[in-house]
């Protein structure tokens, strides 16, 4: 991914209330609002156009995130629309300065945005149906450019809907791949940019420690939940990740794999056998 300067505008000087973002030389605009400040978010000209916009919110039983994506070719009337929506507290728009994109382009848009989110999995998706319009190869292109810096911009705006669970493909300093063994069960895993994440294949324990109710339920809850989740399923005596899992810390991560408490700086190990602790400290 190209370098970017994106410039965040602060209506109200509240980095939580309205923003604007724009980057340079990009005909594009995003805007990105809590829902509390929806009504002056449609007050705003940019919503007259046409555009592609998410809708990020909370499952009201499982707490899990859930996005709408959209696209329409007055954002303004779409929005008063999903005022009947229950789940979303926050909205991000994009639109073109130049007011360039037609009903084709913005379509084109919607169905890859819907291809990628459900490709990184972070979120559930409220929708997940598109058309899928014919372009020509130029216009393609145009919107396939105008695509990564939704990417780009999105996670500035603070939704990482897009960004891959498995970190960045391309870093200035690249992750070693690590390994956290126990009881036979073997996990592959390194840090990324937002934690640590364990790869689609790796094995965890299939039983808790009899200590772990007590003195670490929170791993026996997540557990639990990445079970009924599908991310952890049975599989020859070990409970086998069938994705990509990221977690908040490598220390997370072990325990999982352990069944209970784990220190991960000294859980993981990378093929020479030094811990996570040594190779960050050399």
């Amino acid at each position: 991914m190209t370098s970017a300067t994106i410039k965040l505008f602060l209506p109200h000087g509240d980095a939580k209330r309205l923003r604007v973002g724009e980057v340079s030389n990009w005909t594009g605009k995003a805007l990105a609002a809590p829902r509390t400040e929806l009504d002056d978010l449609l007050l705003r000209e940019e919503v007259e156009n046409s555009g592609v916009y998410f809708l990020f919110g909370a499952d009201p039983e499982s707490g899990d995130p859930v996005a709408y994506i959209g696209e329409a070719e007055v954002i303004r009337d779409r929005l008063k629309q999903h005022k009947a929506k229950d789940f979303w507290n926050s909205v991000v728009v994009f639109v073109s300065k130049d007011e360039n994109l037609t009903k084709a382009h913005i379509r084109y848009l919607e169905n890859r945005l819907l291809h990628e989110a459900k490709i990184v999995a972070r979120y559930h998706l409220e929708n997940s149906n598109s058309s899928n319009p014919k372009l020509p190869e130029s216009d393609r292109e145009d919107m396939e450019v105008f695509l990564a810096r939704i990417q780009q911009v999105l996670p500035v705006l603070g939704a990482d809907l897009l960004a891959p669970v498995s970190g960045a493909a391309k870093s200035a300093r690249p992750q070693k791949m690590l390994m956290c063994k126990n009881r036979g069960a073997e996990a592959q895993g390194r840090r990324t940019e937002r934690g640590f994440v364990v790869f689609k294949g790796s094995t965890a324990v299939i039983a808790e420690r009899p200590s772990a109710e007590t003195q670490h339920p929170y791993v026996v809850a997540l557990r639990r939940k990445l079970v009924q989740a599908g991310a952890l399923v049975e599989n020859a005596g070990f409970l086998a990740f069938t994705k990509d899992v990221e977690f908040d810390s490598p220390s997370a991560a072990a325990a999982v794999i352990h069944g209970g408490g784990a220190n991960g700086l000294t859980a993981w190990k990378d093929n020479s056998g030094r811990t996570l602790k040594e190779v960050e400290e050399n």
